[in-house]
C-alpha cells in the first residue's frame, strides 16, 4: 500500500510540474516583460552603423530626434571608433553589436578583428571577409567564427560601449546550426539577448522548432526588400506598422544620408543602397511616423528593457 502511495504521489507531483511548464511557455513574451497580452511592442532598429561617416551622423539623429529608439554597430568598419566613442559617452542609447562576418560592397573592404591567418576560412585572398553569405558557409568553420565574434565583442567592450544585445550582418549566423550555436552561446556568456526569430530561420533552411527552446524570439522582423523599396519606403513601414500584431516586433532599417560618400559606398545598387538609406532616414524622423506609433497603439521598447528584464 506504501508503494502505491509512493507512486501515486510521484504521478501527481510530475503532473503539476508538466502543468506548471505549460503554463510558463504559454506565457507571451508581452507578459513577461510586464505588458498586457494584446500588446504591440516594437522596437525600430537602425542597422549597419559604423560602416561610415553618413550612416553614423544619421542614425544617431535619428535616435536622438526621430522614432528610431535602437541599433547595432558593426566592429570591423571603417567608422566604427566615431560610433564607439559616441556610445560610450552616451551610455542610455541602445546600441548592440551587428556581428559581421561578410563584407559586402564593391569598394569599401573590411576584414576580421582577430589575426587574419587565426581565421583564414573566413578571408579571401586580399584578407578581407568574403563578399557573400554562400563564401561564408563553404569556408568558415564555427571555431574560426567564435574566436571572430568573441574578439568583436571585446573589442566593443574595450571602447566602453554598453552593449544592449547581438544581432547578426545579413543574417550570416543563420546559415548552419553550428554558427547558431555559437551566436546562442555567446550571447548567454555575454548575457546578452540575440536577435531570433523563426521565420528567418526557416528562410535560411534551419529547422525552428529544433533550434528555438527557450530564448527570446521576436516574433516578428520587418525588413524592406527591393520590391518594397520600388513601391517607396514610407509605404512599406507604413503598411507594416497598420498591420501589425500584438507580441514583439521589430523593424530593421539603414539610415544614411544620400551624399557623396553613401553614393560611393553603395554605388548605383537598388539592394539598401544611399537613395535607400536616405529614404529610412526620412520616414523615421517624420512626424508622420510618429504619429503612426500612436495611432495605432504601438508601445516602443529597446533591447536594453529586453536584457534588464528576462536575461540572467
Amino acid at each position: 500500500m506504501r508503494t502505491i502511495m509512493r507512486r501515486l504521489f510521484l504521478f501527481i507531483l510530475l503532473l503539476q510540474l508538466y502543468a506548471g511548464s505549460n503554463n510558463a511557455q504559454s506565457i507571451s513574451i508581452q507578459e513577461r516583460l510586464g505588458y498586457h497580452a494584446g500588446t504591440k511592442l516594437l522596437i525600430i532598429h537602425a542597422d549597419d552603423i559604423g560602416v561610415s561617416h553618413s550612416e553614423n551622423m544619421a542614425s544617431i539623429y535619428a535616435m536622438e530626434n526621430g522614432s528610431v529608439n535602437s541599433g547595432s554597430i558593426m566592429v570591423p568598419c571603417p567608422w566604427f571608433p566615431e560610433i564607439a566613442a559616441y556610445a560610450s559617452s552616451h551610455p542610455e542609447a541602445d546600441f548592440g553589436l551587428h556581428l559581421t562576418i561578410t563584407s559586402e560592397w564593391k569598394y569599401l573592404k573590411w576584414g576580421p578583428v582577430s589575426s587574419w591567418n587565426t581565421v583564414p576560412g573566413l578571408v579571401n585572398d586580399f584578407n578581407h571577409f568574403y563578399s557573400s553569405r554562400n563564401d561564408v558557409k563553404s569556408n568558415a568553420s564555427a571555431e574560426e567564427i567564435e574566436r571572430e565574434i568573441r574578439g568583436q565583442i571585446e573589442l566593443a567592450l574595450k571602447y566602453g560601449i554598453p552593449i544592449t544585445h547581438l544581432d547578426s550582418h545579413m543574417f550570416t549566423l543563420y546559415l548552419k546550426p553550428e554558427y547558431l550555436a555559437v551566436y546562442k552561446k555567446l550571447g548567454k556568456e555575454y548575457k546578452l539577448p540575440i536577435l531570433l526569430n523563426a521565420e528567418y530561420l526557416t528562410l535560411f533552411g534551419l529547422d525552428a522548432e529544433q533550434h528555438i527552446n527557450e530564448d527570446i524570439v521576436v516574433d516578428k522582423v520587418y525588413m524592406a526588400y527591393p520590391p518594397d523599396y520600388e513601391k517607396g519606403m514610407a509605404n512599406y513601414y507604413s503598411e507594416s506598422m497598420r498591420t501589425m500584431q500584438p507580441g514583439l516586433n521589430i523593424i530593421l532599417l539603414h539610415a544614411a544620408y544620400c551624399n557623396d560618400e553613401m553614393q560611393a559606398v553603395t554605388g548605383v545598387s537598388s539592394g539598401y543602397g544611399a537613395e535607400w538609406r536616405q529614404q529610412d532616414f526620412n520616414f523615421f524622423t517624420s512626424d508622420a511616423c510618429k504619429q503612426l506609433i500612436s495611432d495605432e497603439n504601438i508601445q516602443l521598447i529597446t533591447w536594453r528593457e529586453i536584457r534588464d528584464k528576462l536575461i540572467k
